[in-house]
């Protein structure tokens, strides 16, 4: 695998992952953004629409039709959220020419469709095409609705609301149901050419061998836009509150659930990521070991660390009664890592099991993509080998430092409404 970066002009970086085992090309643009409640819905929106039509393919069934014809081509979208930024995202895959039965080039038509989407969108006096944003605010405002229904997720939004409360962290990246129904298709469009201007711009091709048209095309592209960007500091550590704040709620669930948000002073960020693998990110990790399975206290346990807010997330489902026993089971085992209670095999077990996501990322475009994002936005361009190698560096000593870096900011608590009556 070879991976090249190159600036095509004011903030906008372009990255090549060439590999012959390969069969598709793919390509991804990130437009990194601040997340803000005043634009967040607008942009969810407008990231959607780029994807389902442009000013030459105005309807969805015509896109269809046309990647249909493209040997099952596809395009799509995505607006997520990066810690305290918002990156939008459209993608395109298709196979590569040489696989085309009559000898046509794939590439060059979907570039065409590419670029319309990006720079030459659905658009009418000034707004996107109403029957296009109709469709995607109709999506938008059902996947709002539907925030609830994912219980672990909900729970986990919601100690993020809490713990990251006057910070952009804090902001879902759909916006809420009332900036949803008031953005217009006059709004969204003029967001998202605000958001071509100032965006920070980083596009990945994946292929098995070079094609300069590629860059060329984005290249040309952006060169027509007057673009005023700026670079975005992608970690921002949030600050540790005062004392731990508590939310909770009582639904119609039958699991309960909780989540701690533990926030960290240290920047030793390889030992803080394996420490969360030896606490909660495999079948042997402390809590599936302790608090699973020795005390059957919760249903699952699992404890990931986000880079970006430099804190640990601890997530549960348990029955209601067991909320107290499962919290200081965990409270026990984070102490015990504190203490230096750390054996050889659960050490080994976290690195194998970094070693074989890491090593699975390569095995897929989107994975490549995710990989090399990832590493950029962490400000230190690594292959996956490189960053094991990292991983595998950290002592016992820098484990133990990582742990005692640790104090409880935020609990939530889903309490189940049936247990209560």
């Amino acid at each position: 695998m070879n991976y090249k970066r190159i600036s095509l002009g004011d903030n906008i970086g372009f990255s090549t992952i060439i590999d012959e085992k390969f069969n598709t090309c793919s390509v991804s643009v990130k437009l990194i953004t601040e997340l803000s409640p005043e634009t967040a819905a607008a942009k969810y929106l407008a990231a959607d629409i780029l994807s389902i039509s442009n000013s030459n393919i105005p309807t969805l069934a015509e896109m269809n039709e046309r990647l249909s014809a493209l040997y099952g081509a596809s395009v799509g979208s995505s607006c997520s959220s990066r810690g305290d930024l918002q990156p939008v995202s459209f993608s395109a895959s298709w196979l590569h020419d040489r696989f085309a039965i009559n000898g046509e080039s794939i590439t060059a038509e979907m570039l065409e469709i590419i670029r319309d989407c990006l720079f030459s969108p659905n658009v009418i006096d000034g707004a996107f095409e109403e029957e296009a944003f109709r469709i995607a605010k109709n999506d938008l405002l059902d996947t709002i609705d539907g925030q609830i229904n994912d219980k672990r997720s909900y729970a986990i939004s919601q100690l993020h609301k809490k713990a990251f409360e006057g910070e952009p962290a804090g902001y879902p990246e759909t916006g809420s149901r009332e900036d949803a129904e008031n953005v217009t298709a006059e709004t969204a469009y003029k967001v998202y050419r605000e958001l071509m201007k100032t965006a920070q711009v980083e596009i990945f091709y994946v292929a098995p061998e070079e094609n300069d048209d590629v860059a060329e095309m984005f290249r040309n592209a952006f060169a027509g836009i007057k673009r005023c960007s700026r670079q975005y500091k992608f970690r921002a550590p949030s600050p540790l509150k005062p004392e731990t704040a508590v939310a909770e709620e009582t639904l119609d669930v039958r699991q309960s659930k909780f989540a701690l948000a533990l926030k960290s002073s240290s920047d030793d960020i390889f030992a803080l990521k394996l420490l969360s693998v030896i606490l909660g990110g495999t079948p042997s990790s402390k809590f599936f070991v302790n608090v699973r399975e020795k005390q059957s206290l919760c249903y699952y346990c699992a404890c990931r660390y986000s880079e970006t807010k430099n804190y640990l997330l601890i997530d549960c489902g348990v029955e209601r009664d067991k909320i107290q026993a499962a919290y200081d089971e965990i409270c026990r085992q984070t102490d015990e890592v504190k203490q230096g209670n750390i054996t050889d095999e659960e050490i080994g077990a976290a690195l194998l099991s970094l070693e074989n996501a890491y090593l699975a990322v390569q095995d897929t475009p989107s994975g490549c993509i995710s990989w090399y994002f990832d590493v950029f936005c962490s400000g230190e361009i690594i292959t996956p080998e490189e960053y094991f190698r990292k991983m595998a560096g950290v002592t016992r000593e820098r484990l133990i430092d990582a742990a005692k870096s640790l104090t409880i900011d935020t609990i939530y608590k889903m309490l189940s409404k049936e247990e209560t009556e």
